[in-house]
């Protein structure tokens, strides 16, 4: 794990490379006329990679989302556009969602999203002179797999990093809270969090407990939050 800067060279290879935020791939010429791909970072950040060195990307608390594929996201649509919707996911310009990028979804068989709707969604294009696109489904199996329409619950705005923090299975918080009572999560990596719970103090609690953790919001660790829940009789 290091510190880069925008347009610094990363060692980034492997023979099946996935380029993750904060990453571009560019050609260079070498002084022989040859020319060879390169990594360099389009932000500052701390550089990661994946276990086997095959994704890498670099995270940084920045407050504007910037899309990435396979990244996922909660959604809100904003309007109809011919044969699918407009999606507002946090970034620059709206994203856009086919009708037909649903599990089974066919000319004859497809949601009916209205303005409003929720969406949990992925990324599936993402590229600085195009808009984004999503789809509601898996790219490997092309089920659900929990992206789709989200309906009822209740959105947590928190922090670029917070989202990325809730998505670690070793994070602390999510379990926690489950511990306590039955709960729904989506967490996108636009700094949104869709959360369901039985009971509106419930709700409550884990929309507290989130903006408390969030290193924006304080930082709270595993016995204040513990303290916090206790207080709320939850």
């Amino acid at each position: 794990m290091s510190i880069v800067l925008p347009g610094e060279n990363v060692p980034a290879q492997h023979v099946n490379l996935k380029l993750g935020p904060g990453l571009l791939q560019s050609t260079t010429s070498t002084s022989s006329d040859a020319s060879r791909p390169s990594i360099i970072a389009t932000r500052a950040g701390t550089l990661h990679h994946s276990a086997n060195g095959a994704k890498w990307w670099v995270e940084s608390n920045s407050r504007r989302y910037v899309p990435a594929a396979q990244e996922s996201v909660v959604g809100v649509v904003t309007h109809r556009a011919g044969e699918g919707y407009r999606v507002d996911i946090g970034t620059a310009h709206p994203a856009s969602l086919d009708a037909l990028a649903f599990e089974g979804a066919s000319r004859r068989n497809k949601p009916n999203l209205k303005v409003g709707s929720l969406v949990y969604a992925r990324v599936s294009l993402a590229h600085k002179d195009m808009e984004p696109e999503l789809e509601c489904f898996d790219a490997q199996t092309r089920k659900a797999e929990g992206f789709g329409e989200l309906k009822g619950g209740f959105v947590v705005r928190c922090s670029l990093k917070m989202s990325r923090d809730l998505l670690d299975p070793s994070h602390f918080l999510l379990p926690l809270l489950g511990g306590r009572f039955p709960l729904e999560v989506a967490v996108g990596m636009n700094g949104r969090v869709w959360i369901s719970a039985k009971e509106v103090k419930q709700t409550i609690a884990i929309a507290r407990c989130i903006g408390e953790v969030d290193t924006d919001g304080g930082g709270m660790g595993i016995e204040g939050v513990k303290k916090l829940l206790d207080s709320l009789d939850v």
